[in-house]
C-alpha cells in the first residue's frame, strides 16, 4: 500500500476523531472513495457530538446492535464491546445487553398472534372475552406493576396460552441488584434494537418510545437512539471493503488494533 498523502492523513485523523476507531476497511475506502469516508464520518460522528447519551450508553446500544440475532456482526461486536468496557462498563451491564437483545425473538411471536386474532375474527371464530380468571388476573397485575403498560399481544397471550405467559412474563422481569443496567438505559437498548433496519418493529417500537417517555426518557435521547440505529448500513463498507481489495490483489491494510468494525 502506498504512504498516505498529507491530505488522507488529514482525513484519517478526523474521522478516528469523530468515530473512535480506525479499520482495514476505512482505509481501503480511504483510497477508493475519501470523499465518501469523510461524508460518512461527519454523518456518524453527528448523533455522538450532539446527543445527550454518554459513551458507555452509546457503546453498549452499539453492542446490542452489532450481537442481535438479526445482524451478528462479530467483529463489530468485539471493537465496541472493548470500547465499552474502557468507559466503564461492567460485565452484567453487557450480559444485560445480551439478554435484551435475546428478547428480540419474542417479535415474531407478538406480531404473529396479533395477526392470528384478526384472521380468526375474519373467519367467523369467536374470540375469548370471558372474565379473566384470578390466576390471569394476578399475570395481569404483575406485568402492569413491572411495565406500566398492557400491549394487546399481552392480552391475546394471556387469553389463549396462560401457562406460556406466565414463563414470558419471568423471562421479561427486570432483576435488580448487582451492577446491571437500570430501567432506562434498558429501555434505550430495547428501543434501539426495535428501531435498527435489520429487526425493524414498528409495534415494539411504539411501546419502547411510550415507556421511554414514562421513565423520563428526554426526546434528544430518543432521537439520538433513533439516529445511531442507522449506523449499521455501514458495515456494507465494513465487509464489502476488504473483499474488493482482495479481489483486486491489494490485500487487506494492517489493523493497528486488530479486526474491524
Amino acid at each position: 500500500m502506498s504512504v498516505l498523502t498529507p491530505e488522507q492523513q488529514a482525513l484519517k485523523q478526523a474521522y478516528i476523531k469523530a468515530r473512535g476507531y480506525w479499520r482495514p476497511w476505512t482505509e481501503g475506502l480511504l483510497r477508493f472513495d475519501p470523499a465518501f469516508l469523510e461524508a460518512y464520518g461527519k454523518y456518524g460522528g453527528y448523533s455522538a457530538e450532539n446527543g445527550p447519551l454518554s459513551a458507555k450508553m452509546r457503546e453498549l446500544i452499539y453492542v446490542a446492535l452489532d450481537v442481535s440475532a438479526t445482524h451478528l456482526f462479530r467483529s463489530g461486536l468485539a471493537l465496541h464491546l472493548r470500547i465499552a468496557l474502557k468507559e466503564g462498563a461492567t460485565a452484567r451491564e453487557i450480559v444485560d445487553v445480551f439478554r435484551l437483545a435475546t428478547m428480540q425473538g419474542l417479535d415474531g411471536c407478538n406480531v404473529g398472534i396479533g395477526i392470528l386474532a384478526e384472521e380468526l375474527a375474519s373467519a367467523g371464530l369467536q374470540a375469548d372475552h370471558a372474565e379473566l380468571t384470578k390466576e390471569q388476573q394476578a399475570l395481569r397485575d404483575a406485568y402492569i406493576a413491572q411495565f406500566g403498560d398492557w400491549p394487546d399481544f399481552c392480552e391475546q397471550w394471556l387469553r389463549c396460552d396462560p401457562g406460556y405467559f406466565a414463563v414470558l412474563l419471568d423471562l421479561l422481569a427486570h432483576r435488580p441488584g448487582g451492577d446491571g443496567l437500570d430501567l432506562r438505559s434498558q429501555c434505550l437498548i430495547s428501543l434501539a434494537l426495535n428501531a435498527c433496519f435489520t429487526a425493524l418493529n414498528p409495534q415494539g417500537l411504539r411501546v419502547q418510545i411510550r415507556r421511554a417517555l414514562r421513565l423520563g426518557i428526554g426526546q434528544r435521547d430518543i432521537r439520538q437512539v433513533l439516529q445511531m440505529s442507522a449506523h449499521l448500513g455501514v458495515h456494507a463498507c465494513a465487509l464489502g471493503v476488504p473483499v474488493l481489495m482482495e479481489a483486486l490483489g491489494e490485500g487487506s491494510p494492517k489493523d493497528e488494533e486488530g479486526g474491524s468494525e
